[in-house]
Parts: C-alpha cells; structure tokens; sequence
C-alpha cells in the first residue's frame, strides 16, 4: 500500500494505538485530534503522527483536519453516557461530523467502527445510536466499510481488566448476566482488518462482523479471568430484578463500573453467526493466547509485549 494520509477520530483510544501503530508501521501519515494533547502522549514517538488538539464537535476542525487526506477512520465511541456526552452525540453526531468533513474534502475512503448488535432499534442506548451511526455511514454517498466487533480484549481493554481489578478485592463475584454470551476478538487483529480494509476495493460497501475463535458465557470468562489472575472467587449469578438493582447501584459510582445500559445490551448475546472474514487474511487469535500477557501477576509489563507477539517484530 502506497504512503497515504488518514485521519484518525477517536485515535487516543485503546483501538486506536493499535491501529494507529500498524499504519504508521507502513509509513502512513497519521492525524490524530484529541481534546488534551496528553491523552495521546503514548503516540508522540510513532513517526509520521501528528497528535492535534482541536474538538472534533467544533464546526471547522474536521473538514480542515481532512484537507488532503485519502481516508478517514472512525473509532469514537463510549460505554456509557456522562453529562453532555451521551450516545446520540458521540456516536450519531460526530459519524455525521466525520461523514460531512469526508464530503467537503473530496475524501471518498471512510471506516467505520461500530459494534455487533448495532441496530436503531436495539434494547439499549448504545446499540441504537450505533445503528443510527451506521444508517448514516451507509447513507453518506462514500466508499464505505463499517466494522462491528464483539467485546475487544488485549493489555488496555476495558473488559477483561475490570474483572481483574474486582476480584482482587471481592470476595465473592455477584454477576448480572452470568449466561450470556461473548465471543471476544483480539485488538491486533481488529487493527489489522482496519489497516487492510483500507487498500481492498472489495470491501467498500460492506459490513463485517469481527469475532475470535471461541465462545464463551461472562461466567466461564470471569472465572478464566480469575484462574490467570490468581484471584479464583465464587460466582453468584443474578437474576433480572437484582441484576437491574446492581447496576444502578454501580452506575452511581465513580468510574461507571456497569450500567443498566450495559445490562440492557446484554440482552443479545455477542456472538457471531459468521465466520471471520477471510478477506483481510487474518486468523482469530484465541483469548487464551493473550490474555496471561497481561493478566498473569508474572506478566511482563511493557504495553507493548501483546503487539510485538503477535506482529513479528
């Protein structure tokens, strides 16, 4: 793939380093926007990135940050809503943003993140705003991909370290959909379909679910987190009343442990009905492969260790 430019939204994030990493690997220009400079800090020494602090939500900066480019890659998305950042604004309102910025720089080339489950009509906030997001993708006029992965798991997520963090604490792990079912897909390859999709006219128009190779219920998942962590407790599954009870308690707490959002959305299983896409040439990568890298307490503690196992480099 020839030296391209591409702006990045949502580049700070914990998929974006990754992704951010393999593109400036292959000597692409990267522009990153990012409300604090800081919050970027770890792709200041990747060369041919250029971390810019702007507010996406302001009306210039995208269409001036797009100037040039030959793509734009949008990864911005929360978990849960906070104040003025709600799910309509990060999710429908900056896809728009992005897509109209897209439209005003001559930028056909547009990637999407949205998430398994997306649907405008979903049982949660986040899968309907992530369906609306997606309609508009698809809607926009441009070249087009849109990506929705299952719970992404690797050294930063957000997934398998919270249940790290709570069991070295809890005696006993109460769990609200103890049932349902995940099938996590490893960051480096979300990464790696991101970066190949950008070079395959095949894939323009096309949605792909992204799942690893293995399912399993949150229960066998927060027990496996508790065997590689050496902190195994007893799991007490909750039913629906106090399952919606925990999560408002949780939601009131600094950090938003869980969310009745959250709940809600796990009324779909994260599971996929498909096999990995074979056209960006990667192989799922167990979570059992990854997941000791950092989870073990004698896990190595560079952030980089998981990305250089499974790079070549």
């Amino acid at each position: 793939m020839a030296p391209r430019k591409i702006l990045v939204v949502g580049g700070s994030g914990f998929v974006g380093r990754h992704l951010i990493a393999r593109l400036a690997a292959d000597g692409h220009r990267v522009v990153v926007p990012t409300r604090r400079r800081d919050n970027a800090r770890h792709l200041f020494l990747l060369p041919t990135v250029e971390v810019v602090e702007a507010d996406v939500a302001a009306p210039a900066v995208l269409p001036r940050l797009a100037q040039g480019a030959d793509a734009i890659v949008n990864l911005v998305g929360i978990l849960n809503e906070g104040g003025a950042e709600t799910f309509d604004r990060a999710h429908v309102e900056v896809t728009q943003r992005c897509l109209d910025a897209g439209k005003a720089a001559g930028v056909r080339r547009f990637i999407q993140m949205s998430a398994l489950n997306a649907d405008a009509e979903g049982p949660s906030g986040y899968q309907r705003s992530k369906g609306r997001a997606e309609a508009a993708v698809v809607a926009s006029g441009l070249a087009w991909t849109i990506f929705q992965p299952s719970v992404i798991f690797g050294r930063e997520d957000a997934f398998l370290n919270l249940f790290a963090r709570l069991l070295r604490f809890l005696p006993v792990m109460a769990l609200a959909g103890a049932n349902v079912r995940f099938q996590p897909v490893f960051v480096g390859d979300v990464a790696a379909c991101f970066v190949r999709a950008l070079d395959l006219d095949a894939a323009i128009g096309q949605r792909y679910p992204l799942c690893g190779p293995n399912v399993y219920t949150l229960r066998e998942l927060v027990r496996y987190v508790g065997e590689v962590a050496e902190t195994p407790r007893p799991i007490v599954p909750l039913g629906a009343s106090l399952g919606k009870l925990q999560a408002l308690v949780l939601e009131q707490l600094p950090g938003k442990l869980m969310s009745r959002d959250n709940l809600a959305s796990m009324q779909r299983d994260s599971v996929c009905d498909c096999p990995f896409p074979e056209l960006f040439g990667v192989t799922p990568t167990a979570l059992e492969a990854v997941a000791p890298l950092y989870l073990s307490p004698a896990a190595a503690k560079s952030p980089y260790d998981d990305y250089r196992a499974h790079s070549g480099r």
